[in-house]
């Protein structure tokens, strides 16, 4: 790596994580009961796939809201449809919306009788906004969070986002665009770039641009004792560039994603998620955030794993999985 990298103890647990958990992954699509780890912090926590988009909320997102054949592959419906799903990023409260209106489109899109929808559930103890990251309120003059956001994905909409959005030229372009949205800081405004670049309404490399999280942040200040002069941002395209070497000088089987090498993003992501891991492998280190524990633990999944599904254009060579049986809240099969 770049000699001015100072690397600790976590970097090789690092890559033994993003090793580890794609073989979890790998493992369960092939056996929906487990266990799929010996590693001890992995299975008693819950962590994110190695590859973002194999993560459930992005394949849900990939599969059903951005591909699935009933869709209008029209790119201002294709943009709105991704803005309106990642501002929730929850599959129930899609599907809730989906269900008291049909289709979800731009050009059918009633912004005041989805807002009283989520205002119904919200009173009945709905929860309508997913947990992974925080979602700020603009302040556009709602009392409510979701309103606000509803009347900002109209604003954006009617200001001709998506089309602006299709003539970017570059990936830095559509989240410089995004990031001068109101409420959206840089983390969300990079999240929801990658998002829509899933889409065939955009196709740039997903190795030209990254922007570190806070947690990736944490992550590499408990893999480095110092990064020298290098930026967060060189620190994960350094890493990207040095993966088949890092995997072979540890004697790590690590073949990717059918094919596909870690690009930035799941880099970035790989590093938020070794700070949650280091806090009980190594927690003599503390980074920058401080944390010592991990506040997800790790229940026996419900439900198996679907085919998975990734953007056609990545042309990945997919194996075709067998279709398991659900399971019971115990993890049984039925």
């Amino acid at each position: 790596m770049n000699p001015q990298l100072e690397p600790t103890v976590v970097l090789d647990s690092y890559w033994r994580f993003a090793a580890e958990r794609h073989a979890m992954y790998l493992r369960r699509l092939e056996d929906p009961i487990g266990p799929w780890t010996d590693d001890p912090v992995l299975r008693a926590h819950r962590f994110t796939n190695t590859y973002r988009a194999a993560d459930r909320v992005s394949q849900y997102l990939i599969r059903e809201v951005i591909y699935a054949d009933h869709r209008s592959v029209d790119p201002t419906d294709t943009i709105f449809r991704i803005l309106l799903f990642k501002i929730f990023n929850k599959v129930d409260t899609w599907e809730m919306i989906e269900h008291a209106f049909g289709p979800i489109s731009w050009q059918a899109f009633d912004a005041a009788a989805v807002d009283d929808l989520l205002t119904r559930a919200l009173d009945r103890g709905a929860t309508i906004y997913s947990a992974a990251y925080i979602m700020p309120s603009p302040d556009l003059g709602h009392a409510r969070k979701h309103s606000n956001h509803i009347r900002l994905l109209s604003r954006m909409m009617e200001d001709g986002i998506a089309a602006r959005i299709a003539r970017c030229g570059s990936l830095r372009e559509v989240y410089e665009l995004l990031r001068g949205q109101p409420s959206l800081g840089p983390f969300l405004a990079f999240q929801f770039a990658i998002d829509i670049n899933y889409s065939d309404a955009i196709s740039f490399s997903e190795e030209e641009f990254v922007v570190p999280g806070p947690g990736a942040l944490d992550g590499i200040s408990k893999c480095f004792s110092s990064i020298g002069k290098l930026s967060p941002t060189d620190v994960i395209m350094e890493t990207t560039a040095v993966q088949e070497r890092e995997f072979e000088r540890l004697g790590l089987s690590f073949s990717g994603l059918f094919g596909r090498r870690l690009k930035l993003i799941d880099v970035q992501n790989c590093y938020c998620e070794v700070s949650k891991y280091a806090r009980v492998k190594h927690p003599e280190f503390p980074g920058i955030a401080g944390r010592t524990r991990i506040k997800q633990s790790y229940g026996q999944p419900q439900q198996a794993l679907s085919q998975p599904f990734f953007p056609p254009r990545w042309a990945l060579q997919v194996p075709v999985y067998k279709p398991a049986p659900q399971l019971s809240a115990q993890g049984l099969l039925f």
